[in-house]
Parts: structure tokens; sequence; C-alpha cells
């Protein structure tokens, strides 16, 4: 089965930048979007073969969540069931006979660091969610985690260390949530591949310079280890300032 995720930095924009080339090439059986920027009604796609699953954000232009995919879902959960963290769209999980699927957009923790004590509530919220998700069966997640993990994963770390994406405090949850029972599915393959990232800022030519970050991911729960078959990251895919990120496993 194969699986993407993308942070499109807004749908509409992106479908006219090449989405659909991607999209029907790749032919994924699941395929995450974050940050989809729109409101109920704003968009009519039709994707053949496809089930669409969207979750808006309440104010407009911002954030939001997609799932388009092959395999019906048993069932489908819109949040974490948390009204503080469920008016921005960014969680969707759909539940499998086998395992459940999540696609994230993790609070950014902005400029200034004025959103990083929330960052840190959402943090813990989201990690007892998935470990709540992986006592009943196996866990995907999916999506734009908002954080580099190592120094391996951001081109500059040393002057990027106390920057929203790469402070001590959002990489020590990352660490945390993978020690809950979570595997890095990129390093898992790639441990010590370098300037391999999923995003780039729009200023002083950082993609066509490769200046980027990877806080995109695939993550699996422990008990999918043997199931893994590739993970990779597009990076010549335009489109968005982010590139898709892919998984394959039996």
């Amino acid at each position: 089965m194969k699986f993407v995720s993308w942070n499109v930095n807004g749908l509409r924009a992106c479908l006219k930048k090449g989405f659909l080339d991607y999209f029907n090439e790749i032919d994924a059986d699941f395929f995450s979007l974050q940050e989809i920027k729109l409101s109920q009604g704003q968009l009519d796609l039709k994707l053949d073969g496809y089930l669409s699953f969207y979750n808006y954000a309440q104010k407009k232009g911002y954030s939001g969540t997609a799932i388009f995919t092959k395999h019906k879902p048993l069932s489908v959960k819109y949040g974490m069931g948390i009204e503080e963290h469920d008016n921005e769209g960014r969680l969707i999980t759909l539940e499998y006979n086998d395992f459940f699927l999540v696609t994230c957009y993790t609070p950014n923790s902005k400029q200034e660091l004025l959103r990083l004590d929330y960052r840190m509530i959402w943090e813990d919220c989201f990690r007892k969610y998935l470990n709540e998700l992986n006592k009943t069966k196996s866990v995907i997640v999916c999506g734009d985690l908002n954080v580099a993990h190592k120094e391996i994963d951001l081109k500059n770390p040393k002057t990027n260390r106390k920057n929203a994406g790469f402070t001590d405090e959002e990489r020590e949850k990352f660490t945390k949530l993978l020690n809950s029972g979570f595997i890095d599915t990129f390093r898992f393959f790639y441990p010590d591949k370098e300037n391999e990232y999923s995003w780039w800022s729009y200023f002083r030519k950082s993609r066509d310079k490769n200046i980027g970050w990877r806080i995109d991911y695939f993550l699996v729960s422990n008990d999918m280890k043997n199931r893994l078959v590739d993970a990779q990251i597009h990076q010549k895919i335009l489109g968005s300032d982010h590139c898709p990120v892919y998984l394959e496993i039996k």
C-alpha cells in the first residue's frame, strides 16, 4: 500500500501548479493533505476512485486537512475530541481493520515563539491521543509536524537553535513521542542521509540552494516495523513550499 502526505499551502493554489499531475502519477492508496486553506463549499474536487474527507478550520483561509483514499474506512474522526485543539481543522483519523491513519498539521510555534506554550500542551495531548489509538490497533501518522528533530534534519541547525520548529522544547516532545512507541520511517531506512528536506522558505531562493528543513513525516507504531517497505521525500515535486513525503508498507 502506498501513502502520500503533502502540505499544499493552499489546495486551490496547488491545483494550479500541477497537483493533479503528481496525484495521478503516484496513484497512492491514501493521499493526505495539510494546510488546505479551504472553507466548506469553496472547492468541488472530483477524484475518480477516491473518497474525500476534509477537516476545515473555523477561520477562513487557514490551516485545514484532508485525506483522499481508495479504501472506505470503518470510521472517521475529526480532531482529538478536545475543544481547545479542534477548531483549526488540524487532525483527521481514519480507522481500518488493522490500523488507524492519522493526518496532522501541528501548530507552528510562531515568530518569537508566541505559541510555544500552546504547542507544548498540544504535543502532550496529541501523544496521548496516538497512544490511546495504539492500544486498539496499529497507527500510521503523517503530516507537517512542524519540527526538525535532529541537526541532520535542517541545513543550518546552529543558527536556528531557538527558532520555531527547532527549539529544544519541540525536539524533546518529538523524541518523547518516538520513545512512546513510534518509528520515524524515513530515518528507519536512511539514518544518516543528509540534505533531505521537505520544506524550504520562500526567501533567498532557499529551495534552489536546498537550504531546507525536514518537518513532514510518516511515523508508524512499533508493531508495524516488519510491514515497512520504503519511505521517500519527493523533493523534485513543486507546487508548494513543502514537497510530498511517501511511505510504502506491505
